[in-house]
């Protein structure tokens, strides 16, 4: 349990650090719309949600593989 609360602990600190320079930069881009930097930036999570899923989905897959072959060296 630690190891997935200490996980998501770092992916929304680095969530919110990539909201203050989205901020910056849309609102360089469009003024300061909070419509319009609303939907961006939920456009931005759904993005990055995919994304994130799969890293996740390949780092999962690759680790369970790569213990099947662990398992062929441990001595019985």
């Amino acid at each position: 349990m630690g190891k997935k609360r200490d996980l998501i602990q770092v992916l929304l600190l680095i969530l919110i650090g990539m909201f203050i320079p989205f901020l910056g930069s849309v609102t360089l881009s469009y003024g300061f719309e909070i419509k319009k930097i609303s939907f961006t930036f939920v456009y931005f999570l759904i993005i990055f949600a995919f994304e994130l899923g799969f890293v996740y989905l390949y780092f999962t897959l690759n680790n369970k593989r790569a213990n099947k072959k662990m398992e062929k060296y441990k001595p019985k």
